[in-house]
């Protein structure tokens, strides 16, 4: 078990938490949880035995394998699939060693095979698969370099890579960031499943109530062991605030009693000692304090500008990029009253409609008809890097404010999202994720659109911040269109759902919990046609020991056939390869100079004017090739599904 014993830790000379005593017994799955700055990672950095305690200790068992998903990992030439595996650190030793059976003898090579098969080692290529495949890989980017892969998609394979360990403690930090709805669904199976300790830090409340059974709670710098999942723990949390707040209450009532005598007697001759008597006892009364609770974040869309219904429409509306069709036929209405959650699986096309939507992108087929009162507040998943790093938020908000609006009104607005006086003037290149992420929606709020289309809000969002969120745009009085991974956020502010799959947009009848049935079934499905194994398979290793008895020049002949008939489709998706190789390495290139600080002189100006518009142009081709070569692999799979049929 893990044992805490009078555990302290501060870090930068603030206490974090102090004299923590409790154990965490083994397959218990616990929830951490605390607002930023807390202490969260700091524990797990103390579990993973980075950081010595201040005071008291943290042991765990020597023997105890240990997991973790860093937050980065390096663009490496490695294949996907090569990257995934060598999360088995044990596996992967015996694997090379293996492969050169030549520099062993036959006592080493017994051993390794013996220890091999202990292991499961022939299984773990399919284990490897099916974990891409739960996390949103098609089969065909296994063979793909990590250096190929965006950052978001790297820190799905680090997921994968962290959960192929064979781990007795699982340590993971908001695993679900980068995930779609579809994938947090699946990995709450594959956690609900693990068998050892789980340690998981996550803002997303139905995540953490589906997979957790204990909750521990940093606050006031203390460490706190709650028994249940987070909606248990928000009730036995309130309950117990409430009775503190009582208790604190009544004995300020019996200190001001005991003070008032001591007041009134302690100079009568009389009543001295009695006086005295109530002084010791008010000396030895154990000082409660008052219930409290870390202040929540909390704002308010403004009252929308005028409008008009329909405000926006796609009539027989075909989406996609270039020549590439996503989406057919799409008819939708948005009126002010609308509130409208869009569903559908990783690539499906929810963010190309998203921007078809918005007018970033030209329909293929069909109309776009916007009313003269349209006014859209688009929250992009990339929305914060159009942030001016270098201005600070009251630099931004008052670009689009003008100048007639006082510096008052500005700084109580940005205080509502939760900036301070000195966070108000500091530039946003410095900001955590989540400062950002309230800064952009700050500056939506602040022009009172009448369409709010937002395209995963609640990334960088702690717990409070996504409440916030959710109660703003229940109030909210215009329209809503909302793609999100957060279950409570579709289910507390939109009526309708809309699902894209399979290049079609209709309407799904049912809640999120008939579309969590839905996208397993769907997932099923998926992987049975994309021949993902869900049997072991035999790996490279095992084919050396074992002969094949199969008909090899049929094989030979059928892979030939395969291999002409695909080949259209591979040279395309090697020249989106190409392409994204090609932008990559300059779009690195440009956000390394524009961290260079001498860039952003005055006499610079132009020169960081240049970089800023190329860096943007580089994202928007950079997704269209990511989109494309995704699409290509679908349309890839399904063909060679068809020669199995």
């Amino acid at each position: 078990m893990i044992q805490l014993d009078q555990l302290s830790i501060r870090r930068g000379g603030r206490v974090l938490f102090q004299k923590a005593s409790m154990q965490l017994h083994p397959g218990w799955k616990i929830g951490l949880t605390g607002v930023n700055s807390a202490g969260k990672s700091t524990l797990f950095s103390a579990l993973l035995g980075g950081i010595e305690s201040d005071n008291g200790s943290l042991t765990r068992p020597a023997i105890w394998t240990v997991a973790h998903m860093a937050q980065e990992i390096k663009a490496l030439d490695m294949k996907a699939i090569d990257f995934v595996l060598s999360g088995d650190e044990e596996y992967w030793d015996i694997q090379h060693k293996l492969e050169h059976p030549e520099q062993l003898d036959n006592d080493e090579l017994a051993h390794l095979y013996g220890r091999f098969d202990e292991i499961s080692g022939y299984s773990a290529p399919s284990k490897a698969s099916q974990l891409m495949a739960g996390l949103g890989f098609f089969e065909h980017q296994s063979q793909l370099n990590v250096s190929s892969f965006s950052g978001g998609w790297r820190m799905r394979l680090n997921l994968a890579r962290t959960l192929m360990s064979r781990s007795d403690l699982l340590l993971l930090d908001e695993p679900t960031n980068h995930l779609d709805l579809d994938a947090i669904l699946w990995l709450e199976d594959w956690l609900k499943a693990y068998e050892g300790t789980l340690v998981l830090i996550s803002h997303d409340r139905d995540f953490l109530d589906a997979i957790t059974d204990h909750i521990l709670h940093i606050e006031n710098q203390e460490l706190t062991l709650y028994t249940g999942n987070y909606s248990t723990f928000e009730t036995t949390r309130s309950e117990r605030l409430a009775q503190q707040q009582q208790a604190f209450e009544k004995q300020q009532e019996a200190r001001a009693h005991l003070q008032k005598f001591i007041d009134r007697f302690k100079a009568k001759a009389t009543k001295a000692k009695q006086a005295q008597s109530r002084i010791k006892q008010l000396e030895r009364m154990q000082e409660l304090s008052a219930a409290h609770v870390d202040t929540p974040f909390t704002f308010s869309f403004r009252e929308p500008t005028k409008m008009s219904s329909p405000l926006l429409q796609l009539e027989h509306a075909d989406i996609g990029y270039g020549d590439k069709l996503i989406v057919t036929n799409v008819g939708l209405q948005i009126t002010p009253n609308s509130r409208i959650g869009l569903l559908g699986m990783n690539g499906a096309g929810k963010s190309t409609l998203i921007k078809s939507l918005v007018g970033d992108l030209n329909l293929l087929k069909g109309q776009r008809k916007a009313s003269e009162l349209l006014n859209i507040g688009y929250f992009a998943q990339h929305q914060m890097d159009a942030l001016d790093g270098n201005a600070s938020p009251m630099l931004q908000l008052g670009r689009i404010a003008g100048k007639t609006i006082s510096e008052a009104t500005l700084r109580s607005f940005l205080g509502s999202f939760g900036f301070s006086g000195e966070r108000m003037d500091t530039p946003s290149e410095s900001f955590s994720g989540g400062e950002r992420a309230r800064l952009a929606l700050a500056l939506i709020v602040w022009q009172r659109p009448n369409v709010l289309i937002l395209d995963e809000p609640t990334n960088h969002l702690d717990l409070d911040m996504r409440h916030a969120l959710t109660m703003a745009l229940t109030d909210f009085e215009g329209a809503v269109v909302l793609v999100s991974h957060e279950r409570q956020l579709i289910a507390s502010v939109c009526d309708e759902l809309l699902l894209v799959h399979q290049g079609k947009c209709r309407e799904f009848d049912g809640d999120l919990s008939a579309y969590a049935d839905w996208l397993r079934q769907a997932r099923a499905e998926m992987l049975k046609t994309a021949n993902v194994p869900a049997t072991p398979i035999k790996s490279e290793v095992q084919n050396k020991v074992i002969s094949s008895k199969g008909d090899k020049e049929a094989q030979r002949k059928e892979a030939a056939q395969r291999r002409e008939q695909t080949r259209p489709i591979r040279k395309n998706i090697e020249k989106c390869e190409s392409q994204i190789s090609k932008l990559q390495p300059r779009l690195t290139e440009i956000e390394n100079l524009l961290g260079d600080a001498g860039l952003y002189d005055v006499s610079r100006k132009d020169d960081l004017l240049k970089l800023m518009n190329e860096q943007t142009e580089l994202k928007a081709k950079l997704e269209q090739a990511e989109e494309q070569m995704l699409e290509l692999m679908m349309e890839l799979e399904e063909l060679e599904s068809s020669f199995d049929n």
